[in-house]
């Protein structure tokens, strides 16, 4: 993707490794209650699931986290990486059944090899989905992962319930590029990623390890992160979704943030152009991560809809 000042990447924050990680059978879970702390304020994270689920004769070894009670919601996080229980899941995870995957190829995910283009990976979540025995189910998608969200739903519509599309990539706009995420420096994304890149929350979310092997293996899984990325949108992440997205009727939630540089608010009109059945939303003072940067309008705005 051509560079461009108006966007950026997202960075990635390195998943922990506890030990259910290094033992990987399938389905295989370990359940727990664990406490985080924000502003010197203690919060009980929900109790939740983090296992493995293998399919098609093992091909396939997917890393996910679940938790929650209710109508099921399948979260698909962005090209920043699998966060695994982060904040964002454990709040959603208060009025949904919450599932989060990493994509094949992120954090501990295994069968990137067997998938060669984004059509391959589309039925690859079709499939995941008869796994997991979902139906039906809402579906969420953040950045890269709303354009997988917005891509199965137009592969099968009938188990999509309601979609809500987060800084989606899926589109180009030739005057309004998507950011060339994969060249960018840290502070080159610091700035295009928030309204406010000098704010404590921005500052936290952006900070690297200080331990300097630490910091290594952040940029190593970083990098493979993107690579398996790159495999599906580069050079540019419109992959012919316009030709598709008649196939989108369920209703559909377009959130962004008013300060998003890596894909530009502009993208937000575009879908809805496109899309039968679409809301429009803008979160002011609020880039790219609007789950982290404004997480009160993003889970008013995400459960209100999916409750609408």
């Amino acid at each position: 993707m051509p560079t461009t000042n108006a966007a950026t990447s997202w960075p990635l924050q390195r998943p922990s490794k506890p030990s259910w990680q290094k033992t990987r059978a399938t389905r295989r879970a370990t359940e727990f209650n664990r406490s985080i702390t924000i502003h010197s304020e203690v919060i009980l994270l929900a109790q939740h699931t983090e296992k493995f689920v293998s399919f098609r004769n093992g091909k396939f070894n997917v890393q996910l986290v679940e938790g929650g009670t209710g109508d099921h919601l399948l979260y698909l996080h962005g090209a920043g990486g699998f966060t695994g229980w982060d904040d964002c899941l454990d709040r959603l995870a208060s009025e949904f059944h919450v599932i989060a995957p990493a994509h094949p190829g992120v954090a501990q995910s295994e069968g990137l090899e067997h998938l060669d283009d984004l059509w391959d990976l589309v039925l690859f979540y079709e499939e995941l989905l008869d796994e997991l025995g979902l139906d039906r189910t809402f579906v969420v998608g953040h950045s890269y992962g709303g354009l997988l969200a917005a891509e199965l739903a137009a592969q099968c519509p009938q188990r999509v319930r309601r979609l809500a599309l987060v800084g989606s990539l899926g589109l180009w706009l030739e005057d309004t590029p998507v950011a060339d995420f994969f060249i960018l420096t840290r502070s080159e994304r610091t700035e295009l990623l928030w309204h406010d890149g000098e704010s404590e929350v921005a500052q936290a979310y952006m900070a690297a390890p200080e331990d300097p092997a630490e910091r290594m293996e952040a940029d190593l899984t970083r990098t493979q992160t993107l690579a398996s990325v790159g495999k599906f949108v580069w050079p540019i992440p419109d992959k012919g979704l316009p030709k598709r997205a008649h196939r989108i009727t369920m209703p559909t939630l377009l959130l962004w943030g008013d300060s998003d540089g890596v894909v530009p608010p502009a993208y937000g009109p575009a879908f809805q152009a496109l899309l039968p059945n679409a809301t429009l939303q803008i979160i002011d003072r609020c880039g790219h991560i609007p789950q982290v940067e404004r997480p009160d309008e993003f889970f008013e705005a995400i459960t209100g809809f999916l409750r609408d």
